[in-house]
């Protein structure tokens, strides 16, 4: 099928991630999960694929529960599934609702994970990710005593994690420990997921709690607003608005980007298959490409799709701190995801990046600033 709208890349995603998803999907049928931050990029298919699951193949349906403090707004895709679900305005830096229900399963993917908007607001991305998951933890511990036990609770770490690596760290497996700086402009996210992933393992082992951890690896994809401020998607807003791609660095850091739809299928094969206390690296192994080659290709691939006209531009970021302590090389090793939970991307860069610029292409208007 060759693709050309919004609607055609979603529908095909969700289609994939179920039938990829099929034994997960299966053993929640009749379960309850709350999704934190299900508002967000990874919230979108985290949510969406779920409630496609219940329309097209569930025998007994899954219960989805939302909490989001829905900062940055409503999506208008989430407050049209409102009948499907059950949403929740709540900021999960404070103590938990008192009518909160029992639940099956829990995904924390509550934070702030945009450099511009976590430099702007470092306390409240350093809370979502402590104290937002040590309330989510004693609330596990407190079910289990009750004899209504969580059976899966999922935390979204991070590959930056690990910082900068070292070069005989790249590709960087799950057991390098990081050269991460604790006091700098993106500390406040690094280090506050860094300590979460302490307060898992520790919890995990105290109490014997179902605890496991992903750490993402440069996802992309739809979901991710074109207000986001990270680089596709400013990358994007640039062709829509037919102006030149402007990269405010000489562009020459590495990364291997995964596609969303890919990622979802090793969240989900995290929560129901990983070990407990265990962290999974989740992303594509190759290729490892620059920044500048992706702007490249966002230009090329605009121009056959679009019929853009800009062109790439390199210029000097104004703000000094902008590139400070950003990775110079990211690129996981995915051997652990692959041989203990079955986790095998299969869309290529190319698609991966033809779907995202269509999706763009039928999300252009902001929703935030």
């Amino acid at each position: 099928m060759v693709m050309r709208t919004a609607s055609e890349v979603i529908q095909t995603d969700l289609n994939d991630i179920c039938e990829a998803l099929r034994k997960e999907f299966i053993s929640l049928e009749g379960k309850r999960i709350l999704i934190t931050g299900g508002a967000g990029f990874l919230g979108y298919y985290l949510v969406q694929s779920l409630l496609h699951w219940n329309r097209h193949q569930a025998q007994k349906q899954i219960e989805v529960t939302i909490y989001d403090n829905f900062v940055r707004g409503l999506p208008e895709w989430l407050a049209s599934l409102s009948s499907e679900l059950h949403l929740e305005k709540h900021d999960i830096t404070k103590p938990l609702p008192t009518s909160i229900p029992s639940f099956h399963y829990i995904i924390h993917a509550a934070s702030i994970a945009s450099p511009t908007f976590y430099r702007l607001h470092p306390i409240e991305t350093m809370d979502a990710n402590t104290n937002g998951l040590r309330g989510l933890l004693d609330y596990a511990v407190a079910q289990s005593k009750l004899n209504e036990p969580v059976e899966g609770l999922l935390f979204f770490s991070t590959s930056e994690i690990y910082g900068d690596p070292t070069p005989e760290n790249i590709p960087t497996p799950e057991t390098y420990r990081g050269s991460v700086s604790c006091t700098g402009p993106r500390a406040c996210y690094d280090e506050s997921k860094r300590y979460g992933e302490t307060l898992c393992v520790n919890f995990s082992k105290q109490f014997d709690l179902p605890i496991t951890i992903a750490r993402p690896f440069n996802n992309y994809g739809p979901g991710l607003k074109i207000t986001d401020r990270r680089a596709l998607p400013d990358f994007a807003r640039n062709v829509f608005q037919n102006e030149d791609i402007v990269l405010y660095s000489d562009g020459s850091p590495t990364r291997t980007f995964c596609y969303v739809a890919d990622a979802i299928i090793g969240y989900y094969k995290i929560l129901l298959r990983g070990r407990k206390g265990e962290a999974y690296n989740i992303g594509t192994d190759k290729p490892e490409i620059s920044v500048r080659t992706l702007a490249g290709q966002v230009v090329e691939l605009s121009k056959e799709l679009f019929g853009y006209t800009g062109k790439l531009v390199l210029r000097r970021n104004l703000d000094e701190d902008y590139l400070t302590d950003n990775p110079n090389r990211r690129c996981p090793i995915i051997e652990k995801a692959r041989l203990e939970i079955g986790y095998e991307p299969m869309i290529s860069f190319e698609e991966g990046l033809r779907r995202s610029l269509l999706w763009y292409s039928g999300n252009r208007t902001a929703e935030d600033s």
